[in-house]
């Protein structure tokens, strides 16, 4: 199974299990992971999984939509060029091991 490690604002790490094709929100919530809301439940309406993206790994996402992408710019944390919703990363085998940062802030 592909695994995301997810960095909290303190710097602890939190790794954990994915299934292709489940979002990286999906699997944070799954598992109880704090720091993703999800208040929309996955539906790229309210910007509450937003998540930093580390910079290795950008390359291997697919592009933004542009709901994304204007969601992007009402985050409750500064908007950084590797931004991204957590709904939208949905995992295949090419992103096991992705590794993305929490936002001190969601709302």
């Amino acid at each position: 199974m592909p695994a995301i490690t997810f960095i909290h604002p303190d710097g602890k790490s939190e790794s954990v299990e994915t299934s292709d094709g489940e979002s990286a929100m999906q699997a944070a919530t799954r598992h109880g992971l704090d720091g993703i809301l999800a208040e929309c439940g996955g539906n790229a309406m309210c910007a509450t999984c937003h998540v930093y993206v580390d910079e290795s790994w950008l390359a291997r996402l697919p592009g933004m939509a542009d709901d994304e992408d204007a969601l992007l710019d009402g985050t409750a944390a500064e908007r950084l060029p590797n931004s991204r919703l957590s709904c939208q990363i949905h995992i295949t085998p090419a992103l096991d091991g992705l590794v993305v940062r929490l936002p001190e802030r969601q709302v």
